[in-house]
C-alpha cells in the first residue's frame, strides 16, 4: 500500500513530466523536505500536549455556593485516640435485679401484672393458695398450746428437783419435752413469717389458705412465667424485676488487649441496632480472671449520664476503650471525596466576591474520629489553604 506521502509525489510527477530533469529532482527534494518538516512539527506538538499538566478547575457561583449550603474551612489540629475494640451489653448491678419465687409450693390465685409494669418495693405481686398453708398454721397453734403446758411442767419439775422432792430423771424429761416443743414452735413461726402470714392473726384463730408475695425491690417486670391456676414449686421463677435506676456496661475484652485497659479510661459505645450516634462511659472495674471459653476478661463501665437515655437491659453494644491519644492535622471528613480514581479535596482562594474557583487535589488520609480525618501529605498544602469542607462530593461526583 502506498503511503500518503508517496501518493503526493506521484501526483506531482504526473503534472511536471514535461519539465526538465533538474526540475523533477528539485520537486522531489522539496516534497520530501516539506513532508519531513510537517511530520516533525506534528510530533513535537503532540508531545508537548501530552506533557502539559492537567488541571481540574471547578467554577461555582456565589449563589450556587449559598443555595447548596457549601462551607469553607482550614486544616486544624485534632486529637485522635488509640483504642481497643470490644463488644458487650447494657446491664444492671446484681442488687438491682430480683427473681421472685416462693418458699413453699402453691397454686396461682391471681396476679394483676404484665411484663413491663412498674412496681414499688412491698407491692403485691401474686397470691398463692395451698392446703399446706392451712396445715402449717394448724400445727403452729397446736404446738403453741402444748408449749404453755410443757413450760409449766418444766418449771414445776425444776422446783421439785431443787427441793429434792422429785427425781432428776423427771426433770430432764420435762426439760426435753419443753425444748423440743419450743424448737418446733419457733421453726413453724419462722416459716409462717417467710410466707408473709400474719402471726398475730393466726394466734387469734384466723387461719388462711392464701399467701401473698411482695416486690423485694422497685423496678419493672421483665419476666413473667405464670398463669392463673398453675402450680409453682420453690424451684420455679415466678417473675423477674429489674431496677434500671443505675445501668452500666458489661464488656468482654480479649486477652491480647486487656493489659492496655485501666480504670478511669474513656469508653465510646454505640447501640447499632437501636440508636444512632455514640455515647460515653468510663472504665470502672477491670476483671482479674479470664473466661477460658473465649479468652476474654470482663470490664465494667459506668455511663456518664445513665438517666438521660431510655436504654434497655440486654442491649448489644459496640465499644471502643480509649487507651491513649495523639494530635494530628485533620480536615472534616465531608471535605474528602473518595472515587475510583483516588482520594481528593477541593481547594480555593479566600475573599471571593463573584464566585468560587475550586482546584481538585489528591490527598493521603489516615484515621477518622468524631467527624475529622487525618491528612498525611501535609507538605502538599499550605497552613492557610482554604478547603471546601461541605458539598465537595457533589462537585467531584459531577
Amino acid at each position: 500500500m502506498k503511503t500518503e506521502l508517496q501518493n503526493t509525489v506521484y501526483k506531482r510527477l504526473k503534472i511536471i513530466k514535461m519539465k526538465s530533469y533538474q526540475n523533477i529532482i528539485y520537486t522531489l527534494i522539496t516534497v520530501f523536505v516539506v513532508g519531513c518538516g510537517d511530520s516533525k512539527t506534528k510530533g513535537e506538538t503532540e508531545e508537548n500536549f501530552e506533557n502539559e499538566p492537567e488541571i481540574n478547575v471547578i467554577q461555582v457561583t456565589k449563589k450556587q455556593f449559598e443555595d447548596s449550603g457549601m462551607q469553607l474551612g482550614e486544616i486544624t489540629e485534632q486529637s485522635f485516640p488509640k483504642t481497643v475494640e470490644t463488644t458487650g451489653m447494657i446491664d444492671v448491678p446484681p442488687q438491682n435485679r430480683a427473681v421472685v419465687s416462693t418458699f413453699s409450693g402453691g397454686y396461682i390465685q391471681k396476679t394483676p401484672l404484665l411484663i413491663g409494669d412498674k412496681v414499688r418495693k412491698g407491692q403485691v405481686l401474686v397470691t398463692l393458695e395451698n392446703l399446706e398453708f392451712v396445715e402449717m398454721q394448724q400445727k403452729y397453734l397446736e404446738v403453741a398450746e402444748q408449749l404453755t403446758f410443757l413450760k409449766s411442767e418444766y418449771d414445776r419439775q425444776k422446783t421439785l428437783t431443787e427441793e429434792k422432792i422429785s427425781s432428776q430423771k423427771n426433770f430432764l424429761k420435762a426439760e426435753s419435752d419443753y425444748k423440743k416443743a419450743l424448737a418446733t414452735y419457733n421453726g413453724l413461726k419462722k416459716k409462717l413469717e417467710m410466707l408473709n402470714i400474719n402471726i398475730k392473726s393466726v394466734e387469734s384463730g384466723t387461719i388462711t389458705s392464701v399467701v401473698t408475695l411482695y416486690a423485694p425491690i422497685h423496678g419493672s417486670i421483665t419476666k413473667l412465667n405464670i398463669t392463673k391456676g398453675a402450680y409453682v414449686s420453690p424451684a420455679d421463677e415466678i417473675m423477674e424485676i429489674v431496677n434500671t435506676d443505675h445501668i452500666h456496661l458489661e464488656l468482654s475484652v480479649f486477652e491480647k488487649d486487656i493489659l492496655q485497659v485501666e480504670e478511669g479510661q474513656k469508653i465510646l459505645f454505640k447501640i447499632p441496632e437501636a440508636i444512632e450516634g455514640s455515647f460515653e462511659a468510663e472504665v470502672h472495674l477491670v476483671g482479674t480472671s479470664i473466661d477460658t471459653k473465649n479468652r476474654t476478661v470482663k470490664v465494667h463501665g459506668h455511663l456518664e449520664d445513665d438517666k438521660a437515655h431510655n436504654f434497655v437491659v440486654g442491649m448489644f453494644v459496640n465499644a471502643q476503650i480509649i487507651t491513649e491519644s495523639t494530635q494530628a492535622k485533620a480536615l472534616p471528613k465531608d471535605a474528602i471525596v473518595i472515587t475510583d480514581e483516588g482520594t481528593f479535596v477541593l481547594c480555593t482562594q479566600p475573599n471571593v466576591s463573584d464566585g468560587y474557583s475550586f482546584t481538585q487535589k489528591e490527598v493521603s488520609v489516615g484515621d477518622t474520629f468524631k467527624g475529622y480525618t487525618v491528612i498525611k501529605n501535609m507538605s502538599d498544602f499550605s497552613e492557610k489553604e482554604i478547603f471546601l469542607t461541605k458539598g465537595a462530593f457533589n462537585l467531584v461526583g459531577d
